[in-house]
């Protein structure tokens, strides 16, 4: 099968890779029908996170299951499925709390390599969820959003406490951000303040929900928060960014007693704890438990009551990854999405 390498910093090359098959009976192996590449591929891309040789590339995928190992009951060949960037059990005690994404048995898929035309995943019964019908191809893009942007926008929400008469602010204008704007929407924010300096990006955030937009970073994006909010600062804050400056927005744009769900893939993101302490705020957040948000993202894209799959804004073939990692690298595109 052919499949996305990174084999150093800006060197992703399509190459052949050995066709992945059933090592353990709770695998399924299934044939992509669409990947992409994730804001968090372009942590080693740029050289931030090293890279020890040639690496498969990818976390994000749905597709059609082709064979399961002797012990997956949930999924059959020839369904249509969706699975989370860990794989899960989904039975452990961590998983029945609702953290799939530190069951104790996870697997990372971008280990797997997702960027390709078939994927192993193991712990099948635990990781892919199945469509109730084969979907239409429109329906595929927002499929896969829910495969990791949505469900880590989704998380990013619920982590920040987000709901019903509550101010939400969202730090970070890419898919993620983008989609936690929706999920704050669904979940029924009162306000919702996005922050983006991108036209095209706050052209889709007001259509997922947003209510005001901020232009301002720093300091001076709190102080406008701090306007729009009587000087309180917001009720919930989602940080989908992962640097230190995203992170202290964040915090410095939660009233007291508020929440920060953080949901950006931290990099040398430090906290002064004795400004924590008197902050009143609180900060959770990691790996989004993708899976358990699975079938409410399914039920709401194939009734057609939401549409993540606008954040593409950029469709290639698996043959082109390149250029989706240099368009997403320069800012060109939101999200890449790569036919198979």
């Amino acid at each position: 099968m052919r499949g996305a390498v990174l084999h150093a910093p800006g060197d992703v090359r399509v190459e052949e890779r050995e066709d992945p098959k059933i090592v353990a009976p709770t695998d399924a192996v299934i044939r992509l029908s669409a990947t992409c590449v994730c804001g968090s591929d372009l942590w080693p891309y740029r050289g931030i996170e090293a890279v020890d040789g040639p690496s498969p590339m990818g976390h994000e995928y749905v597709g059609v299951v082709e064979a399961v190992g002797g012990e997956v009951t949930s999924v059959k060949p020839g369904q249509f499925v969706i699975g989370s960037f860990f794989a899960s059990d989904n039975t452990c005690e961590i998983c029945q709390a609702g953290y799939q994404s530190s069951c104790v048995r996870r697997e990372p898929m971008g280990a797997l390599g997702a960027q390709a035309e078939l994927l192993r995943v193991p712990l099948a019964d635990g990781t892919l969820v199945a469509t109730p019908d084969m979907p239409s191809a429109d329906l595929i893009p927002s499929f896969l959003a829910a495969s990791d942007v949505l469900g880590t926008g989704w998380f990013g929400a619920v982590a920040a406490q987000a709901g019903p008469g509550k101010t939400v602010a969202v730090v970070g204008d890419g898919a993620v951000g983008l989609l936690g704007v929706l999920a704050a929407k669904q979940l029924g924010a009162e306000r919702i303040i996005a922050m983006s300096r991108h036209a095209s990006r706050q052209k889709l955030a007001l259509e997922y929900g947003a209510t005001d937009i901020v232009t301002e970073r720093g300091d001076e994006g709190v102080a406008k928060i701090k306007e729009l909010t009587g000087g309180l600062g917001a009720h919930s804050v989602i940080e989908a960014v992962g640097t230190q400056e995203s992170m202290l927005q964040a915090i410095h744009s939660t009233r007291p007693g508020g929440h920060v769900g953080y949901v950006g893939v931290g990099h040398d993101v430090t906290l002064d704890g004795l400004e924590l302490f008197f902050s009143h705020v609180h900060l959770h957040g990691g790996p989004a438990p993708v899976r358990q948000y699975l079938p409410r993202l399914i039920d709401l894209i194939f009734n057609q009551e939401i549409d993540p799959g606008k954040v593409f804004d950029l469709e290639l073939p698996l043959s082109q990854a390149a250029e989706a990692y240099r368009a997403m690298d320069e800012r060109r595109a939101i999200k890449a999405l790569l036919t198979v």
